[in-house]
């Protein structure tokens, strides 16, 4: 069961951005950190790249072969189908509000909120998924529904094909993130140099 290796790793790097994104919005609106546009660029770039156009597709692949073999859960299911179809509507608004903030720094408060409703947003749906979609693949799916399900997440692993048209190795997009942010979230190493 890689994928459900896979699905774990690929949701705890995309709880720690989510959560750097947070902590560092925080401490700019307190006034204790000097914003870092190139940094918060790269950050919502990370979340559309990935999770919203690798991650959430891998997801999908999964969901049909439960849905192939039983009902249960169905709910679950339709919930996080309707969840992954209005990705796209999501990390627009986010990335509305994070050019309207670089647009008018005014505006950090709309971006703060705009970014702290996609993370809650974020946060439940990988919670829905952890509670009710992978206990049920477990319960439910075949050997040979593994091997498929397995196969379609090994094989689109990094570099990946970004959607700024030139490969990206996404853990070395996620590690220059990290060293971009700062302690104690990050290594602090200064601003964002993609």
């Amino acid at each position: 069961m890689e994928a459900l290796r896979i699905l774990g790793d690929e949701h705890q790097s995309l709880a720690a951005i989510l959560h750097a994104v947070r902590f560092m919005l925080k401490e700019v609106v307190s006034g204790r950190l000097q914003p870092d546009l190139k940094l918060f660029e790269a950050m919502i770039h990370y979340l559309d790249a990935y999770p919203e156009k690798r991650h959430h597709p891998k997801e999908d692949i999964l969901f049909a072969r439960l849905k192939a073999r039983t009902d249960e859960g169905a709910e679950a299911l339709a919930e996080l189908d309707r969840q992954h179809q209005a990705s796209a509507e999501r990390i627009q608004a986010l990335e509305a509000a994070l050019a309207a903030y670089a647009a008018d720094p005014t505006k950090l408060a709309d971006f703060a909120a705009a970014f702290d409703h996609y993370a809650d947003f974020y946060r439940s749906h990988m919670m829905l998924e952890e509670r009710e979609a992978l206990p049920l693949a477990r319960k439910v799916l075949t050997a040979e529904d593994w091997a498929e399900v397995d196969r379609a997440f090994t094989q689109d692993r990094d570099p990946m094909s970004g959607t700024r048209g030139k490969p990206e190795d996404f853990a070395d997009v996620f590690s220059k993130l990290v060293a971009a942010a700062p302690a104690p979230i990050g290594l602090g190493a200064g601003p964002y140099r993609g």
